[in-house]
């Protein structure tokens, strides 16, 4: 991807680009040319590199909303512009509906849809004026477009994320173009925590028609696509990364029609 697409010259920010697939995809756009800027509460254990470059990164709570608005003040004043915002920040522990509470409730929404509306609010005040733009890039989940028993809020924020998406690509064309990345499930430092021991990752992996989990990678270049000129034409779009989703559980339960 990177050898195709060149994003010399341009400025990204990843949200939460610090570890799992914000660090793909900050590792992706850096390897295309990009001066990539990653943000999260908590500083890296370390750097975020790909061929020889390093992504820069800067503290910040995404909750903070005066906080959000100077960081990416600050990101123009630095760099110039600001070309790609991914809000990829977000995420939530396993917890059944019945054992969740309203404040527990109300923080899962706000990390993982109320938390890309700010940073889109404030990366759009920059694009808009400025030449050619820019891209914002949601990262979605499939958790948004089925049921998802244990993070259902979770699921609920992210179907939420993508439908604010296809309004912000409508309002803020064709200055901005605004998409969705929807991933399915992807192997990452963390994915013990979802998945269990070696075992149960490739048993899950199993279920996948592609026969794996994604790579962080994957969805790096999915994203570097979308902040490229290469999808110029693409706004409002949701582009499903899931390595063809998932069998349907039907086919094997039936007692006829088992292909090969």
């Amino acid at each position: 991807m990177a050898a195709i697409i060149d994003l010399a010259g341009t400025v990204a920010v990843v949200t939460g680009g610090t570890r799992g697939v914000g660090a793909g995809i900050a590792r992706a756009l850096l390897a295309a040319g990009a001066d990539v800027v990653t943000c999260a509460r908590r500083e890296p254990d370390q750097p975020v590199e790909a061929e020889g470059r390093t992504a820069r990164f800067v503290p910040l709570d995404l909750r903070d909303t005066d906080a959000v608005g100077a960081f990416f003040q600050q990101v123009h004043r630095v760099h110039g512009r600001l070309d790609t915002l991914v809000n990829n920040a977000g995420g939530t522990p396993f917890r059944l509906l019945a054992d969740t509470v309203a404040k527990s409730a109300a923080r899962a929404v706000e990390l993982n849809l109320v938390a890309p509306l700010t940073a889109s609010l404030a990366a759009y005040e920059v694009m808009r004026d400025q030449p050619g733009g820019g891209s914002i890039i949601m990262i979605g989940s499939v958790s948004g477009t089925r049921p998802s028993p244990g993070t259902a809020l979770y699921g609920a924020a992210k179907a939420g994320l993508d439908h604010l998406a296809r309004s912000m690509a409508v309002e803020w064309a064709p200055r901005v173009r605004v998409n969705t990345v929807v991933p399915g499930m992807v192997r990452t430092e963390l994915s013990h925590l979802h998945y269990g021991d070696e075992a149960g990752i490739a048993a899950v992996a199993g279920t996948v028609p592609l026969g794996r989990l994604a790579d962080p990678a994957d969805i790096g270049d999915a994203c570097v696509f979308l902040a490229s000129e290469r999808a110029a034409y693409i706004t409002g779009a949701s582009l499903l990364v899931h390595g063809g989703g998932e069998r349907p559980a039907f086919l094997d339960a039936a007692t006829v029609n088992h292909g090969s």
